[in-house]
C-alpha cells in the first residue's frame, strides 16, 4: 500500500498539553493519550497528528525544539511514545509527529555551541550569523516575522530568527548570493549540508520507532530568499526520494500548500490551513481576532448567509490542477487559530460544517474537541507564546479536552490553578461522556459521518466531485452516485437537482426531496440543515 494510506485516512490532531493528564501535574502527556485511545478507536479515526512532543523550553509551546531525539519529560519518555505507537497500531491508528526544522530553540546544543564560539564553526555554521544586519528584510519569507537578533555573546554579531527571538533560524542556505552580503551561504555550503544530513537522522530515528510520518512546520521557510521556493522544494524532494526507498510507508505533510515547481512533488499532500483564505472564507468568522496578514470576509458557514464558496473552490481547483489524485488535508480547526464553534456560533450550526468536512474529497483532519463542539475561549492568558500580537490569541483553541462532568472536565486531577490552561467554565460545556449517551449529539454525528465515509468510497478523497450549486444551499454530487446538500445559514433554502428524485437518505437533518418533473427533484432544506443521499439508479 505504501504511503497511499493517507488518501483514505481521517486524521485527528492532538495538542498534547491539553488532551489528557495522567499524572496530575496539570499538563497532558503521552500516557494520558494511551489511556484515551479507546475514544479515538470508537470515533473511527485512522491517524493521530501530534503537535511537537520533543524536548523544549516551551517558549512557543514546543515549536522551539532543544533536542529532536528526546520526548519532552513533561510528556513522558521515548519508550512511552513507542508504547503509544504500538497500542495505536493495534487499533488501526497511525501516529504522525510535528517536525519543526526551520529553526530550533536557543537552548539547543547546536546553538549553544555556536553562541559560545568566537567565530564561525570550522565545519560550517548551523545557524545564520552576520556582523551587521542588513537594513531590510533579507529572509524572503514570512514578512514581519523573520528578523535579526543581537547575539547575547560571546560570539559577536547577530543571528537570524524565524519567529520569536528564542527561535534561531537553521541555515539551509540562500537562493540569492549578493556580493555585499558575504555571510549568506549557498545551499551546498558546509553548514547547510550539515543540516540537510541531520534531517535524515531525525526522521530515521523516529520512523524506526514506528512513527508513520511527519507534518512539517514552516516547511517552505528553509532556504531564505528563495524565489518560488524552488531550492527548498528541491531539498524536500531529495529527502522524499530517500524516504520512498528506505521508508516507503512514511508520509510527509507540509504546513500549507506545496509550491508548484518543475519536477515531482516533494510532499505526499497539501494542507489547507485555518489561516489560509481557502479555509478562512469557509469557516473563519473573525471572533478569534483578525489576522494582520489576512483580509477578513464573511465566511460561508455562518448564520447570516453572506459568505461565498468562490475563494475556496478556486483554490481547490488550482491545488488539484497539477495532479487531481493528490490528497489535500482540510481541518475542522487547529492549534493556531479558532475553532468551528467560535463567537456566537452555536452547536446547532456545527452539523453543516462537519458534514462538509467529512464528505468533501479532502482528507479530513479533526482538531481535538471539535467532535463534541468545544468552544474557542476569548481573553485567555498568554501561555507559552500563545499571543502573537494583541489580535491573535491562540490560547483560546488550546484549552483542556472536556471528557466528563468531573473535576477539570476529566482532563486532570490537578488543582485548577495548576492546569496548563483553564477549562471552559460554562455550565453547559459539552463533554464526551454526556454526548456518548445522546445519539443526537455532535459526537455521534461525527462518528456516523466517519462510518458513512468509510463504507461509501464515493464519499472519500478518491472519488470526483461535481458542484451543483455553489451558494446556499451548497450542493454537490460525489462519485456520480451520492448527493450532499448543506445549508449553513439560518434561513431555509431550496435547490433543484436533476437526478435527485427518489434518492435515499443516508444521514440527514431538515432536508426534504420534493419530486418535480422526473428525474428532477427540488430539495428543500431548513436552516442549518444537512443531508447525504444515495442517488437512485436510472
Amino acid at each position: 500500500m505504501g504511503a497511499d494510506w493517507l488518501t483514505d485516512a481521517v486524521v485527528y490532531e492532538i495538542y498534547p498539553q491539553s488532551f489528557a493528564d495522567s499524572d496530575g501535574d496539570g499538563i497532558g502527556d503521552l500516557r494520558g493519550v494511551i489511556d484515551r485511545l479507546d475514544h479515538l478507536e470508537w470515533l473511527g479515526v485512522d491517524a493521530i497528528w501530534f503537535n511537537p512532543c520533543f524536548e523544549s523550553p516551551f517558549a512557543d509551546a514546543g515549536y522551539d525544539v532543544s533536542d529532536y531525539l528526546r520526548i519532552a519529560p513533561r510528556y513522558g519518555t521515548n519508550d512511552d511514545l513507542v508504547e503509544l505507537v504500538t497500542k495505536a497500531r493495534e487499533r488501526g491508528i497511525r501516529v504522525l509527529l510535528d517536525l519543526v526544522v526551520g529553526h530550533t530553540s536557543t537552548a539547543h546544543a547546536w546553538f549553544v555551541e555556536e553562541l559560545d564560539a568566537p567565530g564561525p564553526h570550522p565545519d560550517g555554521d548551523r545557524y545564520v550569523w552576520c556582523d551587521d544586519p542588513p537594513q531590510r528584510d533579507t529572509s524572503g519569507d514570512l514578512p514581519g516575522t523573520a528578523a535579526w537578533v543581537r547575539s547575547p555573546g560571546p560570539r559577536p554579531g547577530w543571528y537570524l530568527k524565524n519567529f520569536y527571538d528564542a527561535q534561531p533560524a537553521l541555515n539551509f542556505g540562500w537562493g540569492r548570493l549578493p556580493e555585499d552580503e558575504p555571510w549568506r551561504d549557498a545551499v551546498d555550503a558546509p553548514g547547510p549540508l550539515r543540516n540537510r544530513a541531520v534531517l535524515r537522522e531525525i526522521l530515521g530515528f523516529w520512523l524506526d520507532k514506528g512513527v508513520a510520518g511527519f507534518r512539517v512546520d514552516m516547511a517552505f521557510s528553509l532556504v531564505k530568499d528563495d524565489e518560488g521556493h524552488v531550492r527548498t522544494v528541491g531539498l524536500w524532494r531529495d529527502l522524499r526520494e530517500w524516504l520512498d526507498v528506505t521508508y516507503p510507508d512514511a508520509v510527509l505533510v507540509p504546513e500549507g500548500q506545496e509550491p508548484r515547481t518543475d519536477g515531482s512533488f516533494a510532499f505526499h499532500a497539501d494542507f489547507f490551513l485555518v489561516i489560509m483564505s481557502a479555509h478562512a472564507t469557509l469557516f473563519d468568522n473573525g471572533y478569534a481576532g483578525r489576522l494582520p496578514f489576512q483580509e477578513w470576509r464573511p465566511p460561508f458557514f455562518d448564520a447570516e448567509g453572506r459568505g461565498s464558496t468562490a475563494t475556496f473552490l478556486g483554490e481547490w481547483a488550482r491545488a488539484k490542477a497539477a495532479d487531481p489524485a493528490r490528497p489535500v488535508l482540510l481541518a475542522t480547526a487547529d492549534h493556531d487559530y479558532d475553532r468551528l464553534r467560535c463567537g456566537p456560533r452555536g452547536p446547532e450550526q456545527l452539523g453543516t460544517a462537519l458534514t462538509f468536512l467529512l464528505t468533501w474529497p479532502s482528507v479530513p483532519s479533526l482538531y481535538y474537541g471539535d467532535e463534541i463542539g468545544m468552544r474557542y475561549l476569548p481573553g485567555l492568558p498568554d501561555v507559552e507564546g500563545a499571543i502573537c500580537n494583541p489580535a491573535y490569541n491562540r490560547a483560546g483553541c488550546r484549552t483542556p479536552m472536556q471528557w466528563d462532568d468531573g473535576p477539570n472536565a476529566g482532563f486532570s486531577t490537578a488543582d485548577p490553578e495548576r492546569l496548563y490552561l483553564p477549562v471552559d467554565p460554562a455550565p453547559d460545556r459539552p463533554t464526551v461522556a454526556a454526548q456518548r449517551e445522546d445519539p443526537t449529539s455532535t459526537l455521534h454525528l461525527v462518528r456516523d459521518l466517519v462510518a458513512v465515509r468509510r463504507a461509501t468510497p464515493a464519499l472519500g478523497a478518491r472519488a470526483d466531485v461535481r458542484v451543483v450549486h455553489a451558494g446556499y444551499p451548497l450542493t454537490y454530487v460525489r462519485g456520480g452516485t451520492h448527493l450532499v446538500v448543506l445549508n449553513p445559514r439560518r434561513d431555509a433554502a431550496t435547490v433543484e437537482v436533476a437526478e435527485a428524485a427518489g434518492a435515499l437518505s443516508l444521514l440527514s437533518k431538515g432536508v426534504a426531496l420534493v419530486d418535480g418533473t422526473l428525474p428532477a427533484a427540488t430539495v428543500e432544506i431548513d436552516g442549518f440543515g444537512y443531508g447525504v443521499f444515495e442517488l437512485a439508479l436510472r
